[in-house]
Order: structure tokens, then sequence, then C-alpha cells
């Protein structure tokens, strides 16, 4: 089925046309029937599969074939970057129709906050919001809740993770009782199921969930000692034309002291985290984004902006704490049926190869391990213990397997304590 073949307005044909798609991507053809329906809906997708564009294009259909002089839905996500990527695929999909929407989330100074309350005023026809700062308009009166149709959670897992729930529920007490609710998330376990009986009505599952990299991912590992690792991330790059490659760490200071150490061997290289001001942020995203930061050195939580398709390689400086934080690191590459390679470092700690034995039990395949080179002596040997156990997560149950990849889409699970919004 093409997108052509759905009832949809001309403007919101043009604009997916404008993009180069033509047939949806299995989780949008599972969802769109339902959502068009007016059905509540709980889809649970891997990253990558097109799932911004499975809710936004129903709901902007909806909102010009069925105008009205309110806002008429309410997006959530669980942080500032993945709000404003969600705002701005919906200007994309929305450009040939008058739809309005606008990105309110904390970190900026009085005249953001001051723009943000006048666009909630005015009511713009989507709000995309992280939770603790829509509420806080909502208690404030900034934002007439009684013309909402459609309530939207992104990443409904982490926003629970990330200590959210009560927002949500105290934001679902300012919204009509008769509406349509989807929630998607990218893994299901026991608290995203009770959430769901809470709000929402005779729902539609879609799980399309695999919880692994795309096949397009090259994965491999190095057993390296921590002194070794600048050294080694020197050597991968010599000689290579790439443009755009994401090292991930899984603390600030690990970020600030890999990227300090590596602007004394290679050219190109910067930050992101959330000791960074959010026009900073921006700024270093755009110059990655645009090929003219060649390295970028980042958190789990900062990955959830990096909504880039051209990044070539993934370097996990550190192996990820969970086996979800790998997916969502390693799917940072191989975007929009491109391929990608992803390399982690594995030190000889006990913990670290734990960790990564669940990783490959989550996989259902061992990683390809090379040692470092043999000038720089022996690395450490991959000997984990036998009692490792499964990674966390629910892996066990999985749906088939995606067929392709929508172009904007972002993801990575932070395990913080809650931001402010």
């Amino acid at each position: 089925m093409k997108f052509v073949d759905y009832s949809f307005d001309q403007g919101l044909l043009d604009a997916i046309d404008s993009m180069g798609f033509e047939s949806p991507t299995p989780v949008q053809e599972a969802v769109l029937g339902p959502i068009l329906e007016g059905r509540d809906l709980i889809g649970c997708a891997q990253t990558g599969t097109g799932k911004t564009a499975a809710y936004l294009i129903p709901m902007l259909n909806q909102i010009v074939t069925q105008p009205c002089n309110c806002t008429s839905a309410i997006i959530i996500a669980p942080t500032r970057e993945l709000a404003m990527q969600i705002d701005q695929q919906i200007v994309g999909l929305a450009y040939f129709m008058p739809v309005s929407s606008k990105a309110v989330y904390g970190g900026g100074d009085a005249l953001e906050y001051d723009t943000h309350r006048k666009a909630l005023m005015t009511q713009s026809d989507v709000i995309v919001a992280t939770p603790g700062k829509l509420l806080m308009h909502l208690n404030m009166g900034h934002l007439t809740s009684e013309g909402v149709r459609c309530l939207i959670l992104d990443e409904a897992d982490r926003m629970l993770d990330m200590g959210f729930i009560e927002d949500i529920m105290k934001i679902i007490s300012f919204l009509p009782e008769k509406r349509q609710t989807l929630m998607f998330s990218a893994t299901m376990p026991p608290k995203i199921r009770e959430l769901a009986k809470k709000i929402l009505v005779d729902p539609v599952e879609v799980n399309l969930a695999v919880s692994k990299p795309v096949d397009s991912v090259m994965q491999a590992a190095y057993m390296v000692h921590d002194k070794s690792k600048i050294n080694l991330i020197s050597h991968l790059l010599e000689g290579k034309d790439l443009k755009s490659v994401l090292i991930f760490c899984s603390t600030k200071q690990a970020v600030k002291d890999v990227t300090r150490n590596l602007k004394k061997v290679i050219d190109s290289v910067e930050e992101i985290h959330s000791d960074l001001e959010q026009q900073e942020r921006e700024a270093v995203l755009l110059r990655f984004r645009n090929q003219q930061t060649h390295v970028l050195v980042a958190t789990d939580v900062m990955a959830r902006g990096i909504d880039i398709d051209t990044i070539e390689l993934v370097i996990n400086y550190d192996v990820p704490r969970d086996a979800e934080d790998y997916v969502h690191r390693v799917g940072r590459t191989a975007r929009a049926e491109r391929e990608g390679v992803a390399i982690t470092f594995i030190n000889g700690e006990r913990k670290e190869q734990d960790s990564f034995k669940r990783i490959e039990q989550m996989l259902e395949m061992p990683v390809y391990k090379i040692k470092t080179p043999v000038e720089w002596g022996d690395g450490p040997e991959y000997n984990p213990s036998a009692s490792s156990g499964r990674p966390r997560g629910d892996f066990k149950k999985r749906g088939p397997k995606p067929g392709g990849n929508y172009k904007k889409k972002d993801d990575s699970r932070p395990h913080k304590p809650r931001p402010k919004t």
C-alpha cells in the first residue's frame, strides 16, 4: 500500500512526496488505519522504523480536515532535544498545510519562556512539550486544553524511567476525557502496560519491536585497556575520510575528558552534554549535522537530539550499562537504509565484560572481538563470568523485523536523574 492510497489531504501528500517517500514502513502501515479510525493505540517499535511519522501523518490530516480554533493535539516527549526534533518534523510534513506547532521545553531564558507562553495562549494547532514545562504552563493557565482531541506520549518508557509518571497523570487531568490517546514505547515492560490501562480506552496494540540493531550495522568490539583508547580512536580514524563519527561515553565527565584528549590528536572534535546551555547544544548539533564538525563525543541522554541520517561510525568508548542502551547507541548509524559501523571498546574489568556478555545474549550472537595493535602490548582477554544472566528489559517477546527506516527518528535511553524541564 502507498501513501497515495490513503485519503490524506493533498497538502500532506505533497509534503510526503517532496520527502521522497512512496510507501509506509511496517510500523506506519500497522498504525495508520487504527489511528485514522480514532482508536486509542499503544505501539512498540524499534528506533529508525518511522514511528514519529506514523503518528504525525494521521494527526496532521485530522487537524487540516477537521479544523478548530484551538490546540488540537499535544505531544509529550521526555527531553527538549526530542521535542525540538518532533516539532521540526511537523514543520516538514505540514509545509503545504495551514498547521501551526510549537515546541515547549525548559532551559531557556525569560524571552524564550515568554515566546512559549504566547504560543500556548494563541493556541497553536500542535504543542510538543516536555512534561514538567507543559505542566507548569497548564497550572498557570497559559494553555486552554478543552479542545484537545489527541494526546501522544512518545518514548513513554523513557519518561517513566526519568520519573515523569506523576507529571503525566497531572497533565492528563487537565485534558478532556473524550479524546484519542496514542502511546509509543521502545520497550513494553509491565509499568508501561499499567500506564496504558489507566489512560487508554480499548486500545489497539502494535508490537514491531525487535530490540536489535538493524542488519546494515557492522558490529565489532576491541579488547583494549583504558590507557590505549584515545590512541585506538586516532588509529581507527587515521587515513579515513569519515565525515560523521559519534563517540558515546557513559558520563559527562568522561565526555569532557575524552574530548580534551582527542583534540590533541584529531581535528574537528566537539562535545555535547547537559552541562552546556541549550543554545550551545543546538549550535554543536548544527555543526555536526552540517559536517563542519566530524567527531562528536556525547552522553546517552544527549543522543536523543542526534537525529542525523549520515553518521558513518559509532564508537562506544565504554560498554553501555544496559543492552537497551547499546541498541539505542548503535541505532544512530545505518539510518535511512544506509550502512554503518559500530565499535565497542571493552576493557579488562569484569563489570564491563559481564555487561557486554548480556548485550551479546540480547543480540543472540557473539560480536567479533579484535585485539589492539601488537605494538601497544597485549590487550585484555574477553573472559566474562558465567553468571552474567539475561539482559535487562523485555527482550523475549519480539515481533516481526521492520523492513525499512523512515528518515526522521530519534531515540537513546537516558539513565540519569530526572532533568529539569
